[in-house]
């Protein structure tokens, strides 16, 4: 299964001005270097033909002639290709020169796009040489003799593939072509450019690309020319970009003197259902304008090789970027604590309730609610941090728990659960040594209660601490932890809940070195409910990933079937590719389906959840993002 896939190239070759000849075989060779890797659609420069630099050279009918020839070899030395290849060069027809873009596959030119908009302003003077597309008055253009349509209005389709064409400065301006063309269902754009290289344009231009693919839902292919042109008064980079619905899957190298290239898998199932989400894209297509459809005539949209050149992050939820992930946590918890905070004032509370466990996530939940506080003007006195040892409860998190608290300053309070768990397997007749579901369940019922019940005599509020991963899962044991006046940490899954403590540590509590070392422990803890007894040596004999699975796996099924929607044939080929060398094929389709499992019979967990922010692109709100019904059968 090609999963939607398609792989694309954009190259920058290496030019020499009016020397069709040389472009020409150096186009040739990087179109063989891009199909030779399986490029199904391979975008050059604006120009490339001739160079973008040639000036009034355009004038001349022995260049504009030998460009005409240089396209004629480019489609007979690149027909053994499957592949979409586009060229830039200058077209003469109906008197005029339009500066084109030419599509070519198997041998055969398939038509002509000539530029919109022709840049006439400071160092551009394309208006001297090329009339607009708007000024077009025929359909056909001749090339060597060969007629091939020329318009704006046409795209270039095989199958799921619908490839559309701007030209450079096309994207620069308000309303840039290829908006009109996505809305015509084109899901690919190509740009054939030749921008110059000024000091922070290059930024610029991948905002722009990264937006315009963004708006579009769709990919986005722009190749600019690079060295050999003109340095008279400007020096081009060679620009390969290629973007995906706001994300820059590939780079080529800039100022390379042998031509710069990028080549990238695109996503088409993943375009189909953005587009099919947002349904402002929908609404907007009235708007969309009349398309001809040209068939591309590929053999297949994918050569699989076995490989997928994207990346594919195992932690899809954590940036890899050490900069961007400490700006992400600091806007994750101002998320939280807003929510917070607009909750308190808005009941006028000022007492808080917190069971801390000494785990991951009530430490979160925590350090949400101090700072909450904090910034509220509230003493952090008001919030009441519960430890309530159980049967399972082990030294180690225990004193995490009542260090943490100590130095966050808050209200300590300690209710042990084992008299009235103990009690309760009485009244209901069951046997204590029996470490069932009932035995582990009482316990966290036990706890909620406590909570609930202590929130009542202080006059505040619970604060829920379990995480998206958990709703997910369905890992809360329904009316026990469940259950709480505000889920602080509803829309954080779990491997980012680590990261959020971690960076909690490192940045607030650089002066204390006790406490940060507190939260690095509580890092490195293994994930535990701590409802069954401790081993002989009184370490944790429960640990949650034993039971449920590797939190990370979950995580990456829970961001690949709601952000996506990706069946989950899709998610076990992405899965097994992003943690290759440490997950199996066998291990992860065994925690895949617990996770389709769960995810779906304990969807009534999830219809009655109480109130919490959303901070990321997956939430599992049953008043907002998911909608479920708690008998649907699994997919």
């Amino acid at each position: 299964m090609d999963f939607g896939y398609v792989r694309v190239a954009a190259v920058a070759p290496k030019v020499n001005v009016a020397d069709c000849e040389f472009n020409a075989a150096q186009i040739v060779e990087s179109v063989n270097a891009a199909a030779a890797q399986g490029a199904k659609v391979i975008v050059t420069p604006e120009l490339g033909i001739t160079a973008y630099t040639c000036g009034d050279l355009f004038h001349q009918v022995s260049l504009l002639e030998a460009a005409e020839a240089a396209i004629v070899r480019v489609a007979s030395a690149t027909a053994h290709h499957d592949a979409l290849v586009v060229v830039g060069a200058p077209l003469r027809c109906g008197g005029a020169l339009y500066n084109c873009a030419v599509a070519m596959c198997h041998g055969k030119l398939l038509g002509a796009v000539p530029k919109t908009y022709l840049p006439n302003y400071k160092e551009f003077y394309e208006r001297r040489w090329f009339a607009p597309a708007t000024v077009l008055r025929q359909s056909v253009a001749t090339v060597c003799g060969t007629e091939l349509p020329i318009r704006t209005s046409q795209m270039f389709v095989h199958g799921k593939l619908k490839v559309a064409v701007e030209i450079c400065e096309d994207v620069w301006t308000p309303i840039p072509p290829s908006t009109f063309a996505t809305l015509a269902g084109a899901n690919v754009i190509v740009n054939l450019s030749a921008s110059n290289e000024v000091v922070g344009k290059y930024g610029y231009l991948l905002s722009l690309i990264k937006q315009q693919s963004s708006r579009c839902r769709a990919a986005y292919i722009y190749a600019s020319s690079g060295y050999g042109e003109s340095t008279t008064d400007l020096v081009f980079g060679g620009k390969a970009i290629i973007a995906e619905n706001g994300f820059v899957l590939a780079e080529g190298e800039r100022f390379a003197t042998d031509g710069s290239s990028a080549i990238a898998d695109i996503d088409l199932q993943l375009l189909d259902g953005e587009r099919m989400v947002a349904t402002s894209y929908a609404d907007s297509q009235p708007q969309a304008q009349s398309y001809e459809e040209i068939p591309i005539g590929l053999a297949s949209l994918r050569d699989d090789d076995g490989t997928l050149l994207r990346s594919i992050a195992r932690h899809p939820f954590v940036p890899s970027d050490e900069t961007l992930l400490s700006d992400r946590c600091e806007e994750i918890v101002n998320i939280q604590v807003s929510g917070l905070m607009r909750r308190l004032s808005h009941i006028g509370c000022k007492s808080l309730v917190v069971g801390v466990s000494g785990g991951l996530d009530s430490t979160l939940a925590l350090l949400v609610a101090v700072r909450a506080f904090d910034r509220l003007g509230l003493s952090r006195e008001g919030i009441v941090g519960i430890t309530m040892p159980g049967f399972g409860t082990t030294g180690r998190t225990y004193n995490n728990a009542m260090a943490l608290m100590r130095a966050l300053g808050v209200s300590i309070k300690e209710i042990s659960i084992v008299a009235a768990v103990k009690q309760h397997f009485a009244d209901i007749g069951h046997d204590i040594d029996c470490h069932d579901v009932t035995y582990e369940n009482s316990q966290a019922r036990e706890r909620t209660q406590i909570l609930m019940d202590y929130a009542n005599k202080c006059g505040g509020i619970v604060l829920g601490t379990g995480d998206l991963s958990e709703l997910a899962l369905g890992w809360a044991t329904y009316n026990g932890d469940q259950i709480s006046m505000y889920g602080v940490n509803a829309g954080v899954p779990k491997t980012l809940v680590n990261y959020l403590v971690r960076w909690f540590a490192q940045e607030g509590f650089k002066a204390d070195e006790q406490a940060r070392l507190t939260l690095l422990d509580i890092v490195d803890t293994p994930i535990s409910p701590e409802l069954i007894p401790a081993d002989e040596q009184g370490n944790i004999k429960q640990k949650t990933e034993d039971l449920v699975g590797p939190y990370e796996l979950h995580d990456f099924f829970i961001y690949h079937s709601l952000r996506f929607g990706f069946s989950r044939e899709k998610i076990l080929y992405l899965c097994e590719r992003a943690f290759a060398g440490e997950y199996d094929r066998e291990y992860i389709e065994h925690w895949l389906r617990v996770f389709y499992r769960r995810f779906y019979q304990q969807q009534f967990k999830r219809s009655c959840m109480p109130d919490g922010p959303k901070v990321g692109s997956v939430s599992l709100s049953p008043r907002g993002d998911w909608r479920m019904p708690s008998d649907a059968s699994i997919s």
